[in-house]
């Protein structure tokens, strides 16, 4: 009777919990993010594209790397974060905001803290601009990501005509080139609504940051949940800090901050008010 080997034998690379624990550790260290237990099989799967890269034999090789090249750290952190994101996902959000838009005639800057491939604060671009009817809105858009490999995937533009597939024919007019020839099947950016928004990669735990209030309207979905609570409560803190009292602050669809009736107050789902 044959043995089926484990899944550990099956592994091209050596990896112990211990390894698994060390990752945890210099992840959280550097970039603020509390893994959960049950994400190891996705830690080897990601770094192991490093370890092939480097031509390292093992995991433990690997974080002796990380530890002595600093450069390392950003492939690194780059590998294990998460940007699932698409055009107006959420739609109730970008209808918020049109409706903040309305509102606020003043407005002068949003703040998207995490924008990974740029499909966020695309969408807020192009709401800006169709809820203003131009693309000189005198509103700056800053978006920011610890990823350094999705920012540029965010300022070149290019996606898959699939991508759009879900957006009305005028936006799809309006704000995106279609691709002709070797660039059949994608899409870019038109370059007015990519001049609207301004990237910058920056980390969310680190002391300085290089967004500066005020900020009208902070978009910062689906990151929080990556963070453990304290970290979250300081973030929050810092980001309501920069927005004026009529701010909005737009959470994820798993995100929840009504334990912090200090820093936020409810104003619809998934969105709040600045208390401080």
């Amino acid at each position: 009777m044959s043995i089926i080997p484990s899944t550990d034998a099956q592994r091209e690379f050596a990896y112990s919990r211990k390894d698994f624990e060390h990752v945890k550790s210099l992840l959280f260290k550097h970039a603020g993010i509390n893994l959960a237990n049950s994400k190891d099989a996705m830690v080897y799967s990601r770094l192991a594209r490093r370890l092939r890269a480097l031509d390292l034999g093992s995991f433990k090789d690997y974080l002796t790397h990380v530890s002595k090249n600093k450069s390392e750290m950003e492939h690194f952190v780059n590998a294990l974060t998460t940007n699932l994101t698409a055009f107006f996902r959420e739609p109730h959000h970008f209808e918020a905001l049109q409706q903040y838009i309305r509102r606020h005639p003043n407005i002068k800057r949003i703040w998207c803290a995490a924008s990974s491939t740029g499909e966020e604060p695309y969408s807020i671009a192009m709401t800006v601009a169709a809820t203003l009817g131009t693309f000189n809105t005198g509103i700056s858009i800053v978006a920011t990501d610890i990823d350094s490999t999705v920012l540029q995937k965010a300022r070149d533009g290019v996606y898959t005509q699939t991508s759009i597939a879900q957006l009305p024919n005028a936006y799809k007019s309006q704000f995106f080139y279609r691709g002709k020839g070797a660039q059949a099947g994608r899409v870019k950016v038109v370059a007015e609504l990519q001049k609207m928004v301004q990237f910058e990669q920056l980390n969310l735990t680190s002391a300085q940051w290089c967004v500066s209030g005020p900020v009208d309207v902070i978009f910062c979905r689906n990151v929080m949940i990556y963070f453990d609570r304290p970290t979250q409560k300081k973030i929050l803190e810092r980001m309501v800090k920069m927005m004026p009292t009529t701010g909005m602050y737009v959470a994820g669809h798993s995100e929840n901050f009504t334990m912090y009736p200090s820093l936020v107050t409810p104003m619809g789902k998934t969105l709040y008010r600045p208390v401080i």
